[in-house]
Order: C-alpha cells, then sequence, then structure tokens
C-alpha cells in the first residue's frame, strides 16, 4: 500500500499566537501526527514569533506594507509556504481576509479558528458583535476556508455561555479556552485524513487504529 502523506502545516498567524501555541503543544504531546513547517506572520516583533523561536520552528515575518497590493503580499506568502514545502495551511488568529487566489491554491486546506459561532457574528470583531446583539450563548468554530469571510464548512463547534456582566475580554478569554481545545482536535482529524466534506457538510470519519501507535 501507498505510504500515506504526512500533513506539514504552515501557520498564518498576526498576533500572541496563542492558538499557535495550542498546536505546537499538541504535536508535541503526539496528539496530532503533523509537523509545521513554518510560521508566517503580517506583522513583526509580534509574539507569535517568538513562541515559533522558543519551539525551533521556521518563521518570517512578511509585513502587507510592504507590498502594493493583496496578491504581490500573498505570492510572497506562498513562495515562504513552498520553499518549506507547507502541504495545508492553518490561520490560527491571522487577522486578513485570504484572496481567492490563495484560497484556490490550497483549496481544501486552509482550516481557521473564529471566536464566536459560525454562521452568526463573523468578522473581525465577533465579540464586540455578539455583546450587542445581546445573545446569550457564544462560542468557537473550527472551519475549512472558502473565498467568503468566514463562511467555509464547519469542522468543530464549542458554546460557551454569555454572562450579564462581560465585557469584550472576559467573553474572549472564556472563548479562547475553549479554541485551545477544539482546534488541536479538528487540526488531528485533519492531519489523519478523518474529515470528509461534502458540500457545506463536515463529517468525522472512524479512527483507524493503526493511527497515533
Amino acid at each position: 500500500m501507498p505510504e500515506t502523506r504526512r500533513e506539514v502545516f504552515g501557520v498564518l498567524c498576526s498576533g500572541r499566537g496563542t492558538d499557535l501555541q495550542s498546536i505546537i503543544d499538541a504535536i508535541g504531546r503526539g496528539d496530532i501526527d503533523a509537523s509545521i513547517g513554518v510560521v508566517i506572520t503580517d506583522k513583526p516583533n509580534v509574539m507569535a514569533l517568538e513562541r515559533a523561536n522558543k519551539a525551533g520552528i521556521q518563521n518570517v515575518c512578511v509585513p502587507r506594507r510592504d507590498y502594493d497590493d493583496r496578491e504581490n503580499f500573498e505570492r510572497a506568502m506562498i513562495a515562504e509556504l513552498e520553499k518549506n514545502e507547507v502541504t495545508s495551511v492553518i490561520c490560527a488568529g491571522f487577522m486578513r481576509i485570504l484572496s481567492p487566489y490563495f484560497v484556490h491554491h490550497y483549496a481544501g486546506r486552509i482550516i481557521n479558528i473564529h471566536p464566536a459561532l459560525l454562521p452568526s457574528f463573523p468578522g473581525a470583531h465577533a465579540h464586540r458583535d455578539v455583546l450587542a446583539y445581546g445573545v446569550k450563548v457564544s462560542g468557537c468554530t473550527v472551519h475549512f476556508v472558502d473565498e467568503g469571510t468566514d463562511s467555509g464548512p464547519i469542522i468543530m463547534q464549542k458554546a460557551v455561555p454569555v454572562l450579564d456582566d462581560d465585557t469584550e475580554e472576559t467573553l474572549a478569554a472564556r472563548v479562547l479556552k475553549e479554541e485551545h481545545i477544539i482546534f488541536p482536535k479538528a487540526v488531528s482529524l485533519y492531519a489523519d485524513g478523518r474529515l470528509r466534506v461534502d458540500g457545506r457538510h463536515v463529517t468525522i470519519l472512524p479512527a483507524n487504529p493503526k493511527q497515533h501507535n
């Protein structure tokens, strides 16, 4: 039988990199049967780069301001991903919408974490929008990336309560704890080939007994 390809992830970040750290830790524990080929940030001097350095992972900043348009910026990121033999991409707090050009290049191979229960409250200000709307439950969503804004097929979700005295900061902290649990789980399922996508529906397939042995 042909050998199954082991995933090499490229991780895109914009800030602290706590979701990145959850993936690094899960790989270190053996919970994810894959590796990280490179961490790319769009901003210099962010904590995500320090986390990658500490873990001995190749990392680079590709500053958006250095490029005259989004396609050239994304071409530069793709060049770094390909140089490091990346097979799939994880967006871990990457605060930019990827263009159709990038999405097509890695079609079906980009996973994102979003701090709300999609399809409600997409976009960059989920916690603010949740509190403004007055919903009683929020949470986080791991999904495949398509050409829309936080609109790709959903892999996994986790709900958390919204409390009467919540601020954006307190709600974000509660949601982030769950992100650090479900994001590595979803990435592990993907790495093991256990996700089947049929239109908008993602099915989790049974585990192969030989996996992670």
